[in-house]
């Protein structure tokens, strides 16, 4: 994404990470792999790059925007981390990086 994709939806890495460290527990601890079962992921990602819409000329609307999971801005990213959640004339309460949705 940082190196000019617009926009990134896909599984959570960190979560596929740690789902695969529940099967190498499971296989180590003599477990037949055969015998698992096969798991789709269930957490995904969306990541905005402000950056790339900007020189395309595009506008990503806000809604869309509030619920990116990371937004990738130069703009916002000089900005201290106190002025970043309501950065962009208060539009839309923007955070880079969101926590994991609860």
């Amino acid at each position: 994404m940082a190196a000019g994709g617009l926009i990134s939806y896909g599984a959570n890495i960190a979560d596929l990470f740690r789902r695969a460290a529940g099967y190498v527990d499971k296989i180590l601890k003599g477990a037949t792999p055969a015998d698992l079962p096969v798991q789709q992921p269930t957490k995904f990602e969306l990541a905005i790059n402000l950056n790339t819409a900007k020189a395309l000329g595009l506008q990503i609307p806000p809604t869309l925007l509030a619920r990116a999971d990371e937004v990738i801005d130069a703009e916002v990213a000089r900005l201290s981390s106190e002025d970043r959640i309501f950065a962009r004339g208060g539009e839309v309460a923007l955070r880079l990086r969101r926590g994991p949705k609860g």
